[in-house]
């Protein structure tokens, strides 16, 4: 007897309610809030209605494109090196060997490692005086720098810590993919003479290019809302060269008090990652890849 179509959706009807719910009203009272000018500790009848002002300042303030601008550059830099990193580890990890186990749960480490923990650490390992990589530096007789004064290379200092604590995710992504491949494709490879580079290209990644894709898709998301390492490392600075919008969100609502300035400018982050989202999602659908 076949299941009516409508049974999945008793199952799973109460549980998408309730996340539905959770999920839509934040984003409606979030975006409401963009059209009012409010401070919190304030009753919400002392609230004033101004409508697009704050939306209209959004698109206009030469600090919020600025911030736009290093989170469009950090997640780009960010994004693209754990990916590269992450599917070259994989590569490397996959085979089974001795102590690859160990070296497994190594590489996973930092992904389990709180924000705020990963921010100290690299706050102390870049310290001017005493940090650790600048002692790496002196013991190969190059000069010590201000990681966290310059701001190129405080730049340099966000990106790093983000790409180290996140290239784990990766990883674990891209050993589950590969790991599902079908052994008899790659068999039927290897006799037709296929090398190890032809394999990993022509085979194994495009059969798990979807893993990739939505990998891709949840780093993004991610790389667009850090906040807590950025915060500890450099709180944005110098000057605003490490400011993301996320932070820049941060400083408008608690800094500034001016929710309701945060509140229009998280609606434009919120379309900056739903548009990139969609470009992930529209290239990850294996029905898709086959058409093309």
């Amino acid at each position: 007897m076949r299941t009516p179509s409508w049974v999945p959706l008793v199952y799973v009807g109460p549980a998408a309610a309730v996340m539905a719910a959770a999920c839509l009203y934040p984003l409606i009272s979030g975006i409401q809030l963009g059209f009012f000018d409010w401070s919190m500790g304030t009753p919400w009848a002392d609230a004033h209605w101004v409508g697009l002002r704050h939306f209209r300042t959004a698109f206009t303030d030469p600090a919020v494109w600025s911030s736009l601008r290093v989170t469009l550059l950090f997640a780009f830099v960010c994004v693209t090196a754990e990916m590269g990193l992450g599917i070259a580890l994989a590569l490397l990890l996959e085979a089974p060997a001795r102590g690859m186990a160990f070296f497994r749960s190594m590489f996973i480490l930092p992904m389990m490692i709180a924000p705020i923990a990963v921010g100290l650490t690299w706050r102390y390992l870049f310290d001017a005086q005493f940090g650790f990589v600048n002692a790496i530096l002196q013991h190969f007789g190059m000069a010590p720098h201000a990681w966290l004064a310059d701001p190129n290379l405080a730049f340099v200092a966000i990106v790093v810590s983000d790409i180290w604590q996140w290239t784990p995710f990766v990883l674990i992504m891209m050993l589950a993919a590969l790991a599902s491949v079908d052994g008899s494709v790659l068999e039927a490879s290897r006799i037709d003479g296929a090398t190890w580079w032809q394999m990993t290209w022509r085979v194994k990644l495009p059969m798990v290019a979807h893993v990739i894709a939505i990998t891709l898709l949840m780093r993004l998301i991610d790389a667009f809302r850090v906040l807590e390492v950025i915060y500890i490392l450099t709180f944005g600075g110098p000057g605003d060269s490490t400011e993301i919008l996320s932070l820049h969100i941060y400083k408008a609502a608690f800094v500034s008090q001016n929710l309701g300035s945060a509140a229009a400018i998280s609606v434009l982050l919120l379309v900056v990652v739903a548009l990139l989202s969609c470009v992930a999602l529209h290239f990850s659908n294996p029905l898709k890849q086959e058409k093309v």
